[in-house]
């Protein structure tokens, strides 16, 4: 991977609308931060999201900002974005007082926002989408021959110097499209960069060449807002943290001077001594067989079989087939060859036939597949199995209403009400919701891809728990994700795919994460 070298520098440039600047600064020509905000708070109806919150980032800095889903993070970025309105307040860039009226008001003021979901238009070339919300000519057109230059300048310093500017964004890779967002930001003079869990759907090097990045822009004096839940990410990357709990600050500092078990006590109000708790279960005897399934292109031929009351992880590299494998074994994807069996039962490939036979699936792609965001969490709970509520056609909604809100209080939901729309809630919790529609379902072999994908680690804690508890009442869990630390501590058996096969299985303990990491990648 190329980068360009020395100062990101556009005063070459001609720029037809705006006076000719240094987009980026010296680190060391401004002591005053740049960008502070001091005592916001914001409410929808009811519900508090920020109190009095306030934060500051110097030039150069990378300031974390951790919390709980819910806390209030994902609120107070956008509101700096200018997607949200504070009810109170003040913000400052430079020392000059920042009132955004939109996204385009707060681009135009130099801060830019990595959304989780990336934003960009995907019928649009690379080109046409760093440009987005940049000045024309005056006359709302673009004047290419002009900005070409910048647009390749800004592609260069993320690394994409050999990136056909012309080609489509939605042809990229996700990795690519996230470092096309950030050029789009360094095209746009950005001196404030806010990422919103940047991290979340990147494998391992591409994570590597994202911090690489960030150190770049942190040497040309930009300074950024860091969303993870990812505590040794935010070691690795971040000068300074700050943790805000129901919408309120309550503690900050260099992040050098605290520990990870003293940021998570923050994070939930209590002492965490344990963030991988389980419950003690007892595998049984196989039941569930996996012979030879095959899909096209993936699963190759993969075999294993299940043990009632245990926890199986599928570890191995963003690609390898694990959710491919997941998807086969649900009926969701298309097989060419294998059977799936429940003690020595074969179960026809179909999802209806799997369902029936007491598979429940849990997808990775939580907002597009895994609930309809626009329903009530009822709704969601309980949509895949109405059966239990209906008496001559009719829907018996008080029965139903009351089994998803005892769900709702078993998974430890936080929401107003069942009636709440599914896609007001945190991550956290919508992750929550889906976890207790394949429990309404009755699963016996629950299949979970990905199930802590973007949440905070005392709701980990909490899904921790419940698989084990769920593997002791003799439900058979499988458990696919790309966090190693989780699996060898939670899972009892652990297995590696790669290139679409399961390479190994072996038990917890006697893996190490260097070991699945060298099956992984032969």
């Amino acid at each position: 991977m190329s980068h360009g070298s020395g100062v990101y520098d556009f005063r070459h440039l001609k720029n037809t609308t705006r006076s000719q600047s240094v987009p980026f600064p010296p680190p060391t020509a401004m002591t005053e931060p740049v960008l502070e905000v001091k005592g916001v708070s914001k409410s929808f109806g009811p519900t508090r999201a920020l109190h009095h919150v306030g934060l500051s980032v110097r030039p150069g800095q990378v300031l974390a900002l951790i919390g709980e889903n819910g806390a209030g993070k994902s609120t107070l970025l956008k509101i700096l974005s200018g997607a949200h309105r504070a009810d109170s307040g003040s913000m400052k860039i430079e020392g000059k007082p920042f009132r955004p009226k939109g996204p385009h008001d707060t681009r135009q003021s130099g801060v830019a926002m990595i959304y989780q979901e990336l934003n960009l238009a995907p019928e649009l070339s690379v080109e046409d989408n760093v440009l987005l919300g940049q000045p024309g000519t005056g006359w709302g057109l673009l004047n290419r021959r002009l900005q070409r230059p910048r647009v390749l300048e800004a592609l260069k310093t993320v690394g994409l110097d050999e990136l056909n500017p012309k080609a489509m964004v939605g042809d990229q890779s996700v990795a690519t499209q996230q470092m096309i967002e950030i050029a789009r930001a360094l095209a746009g003079e950005a001196r404030i960069i806010l990422f919103d869990e940047p991290t979340s759907s990147l494998p391992q090097k591409d994570v590597a060449r994202l911090f690489e990045i960030i150190n770049q822009l942190k040497s040309r004096g930009i300074g950024m807002v860091y969303i993870s839940h990812f505590l040794e990410e935010v070691r690795e990357i971040a000068d300074r943290y700050s943790v805000l709990r129901d919408g309120e600050n309550v503690g900050e500092g260099e992040i050098s001077d605290v520990s990870d078990q003293e940021v998570v006590a923050l994070m939930v109000g209590r002492d965490v001594s344990n963030l991988f708790p389980t419950t003690d279960h007892k595998p049984g005897k196989p039941w569930v067989v996996v012979d030879r399934i095959k899909g096209t292109p993936y699963p190759q031929n993969v075999s294993f079989q299940l043990r009632r009351g245990e926890v199986f992880g599928i570890a191995g590299l963003v690609g390898a087939g694990r959710t491919e494998l997941l998807r086969s074994i649900f009926g969701l994807d298309h097989v060419v060859g294998g059977t799936v069996s429940i003690d020595s039962r074969r179960i026809r490939q179909s999802v209806r036939a799997r369902m029936n036979s007491g598979f429940g699936f849990l997808s990775e792609d939580r907002k597009n597949e895994g609930l309809a965001q626009d329903l009530s969490l009822i709704d969601n709970i309980t949509i895949s199995k109405l059966d239990d509520y209906t008496n001559c056609g009719f829907l018996r909604l008080r029965k139903r209403d009351r089994a998803a809100e005892r769900l709702m209080k078993q998974v430890r939901v936080k929401a107003h009400s069942g009636w709440q729309a599914v896609s007001e809630l945190s991550g956290g919790n919508q992750q929550k919701v889906a976890i207790a529609r394949i429990l309404h379902q009755q699963s016996d072999i629950l299949l979970m891809d990905e199930p802590t994908k973007g949440i905070d680690v005392g709701t980990k804690a909490e899904i921790y728990q419940m698989l084990g508890q769920l593997a002791a009442k003799g439900k058979t869990v499988v458990f696919v994700s790309s966090y190693l630390p989780e699996l060898l501590a939670v899972c009892d058996r652990v297995g590696v795919m790669a290139r679409g096969e399961l390479r190994e299985v072996r038990n917890a303990c006697d893996w190490t994460e260097e070991e699945v990491m060298e099956a992984a990648i032969v």
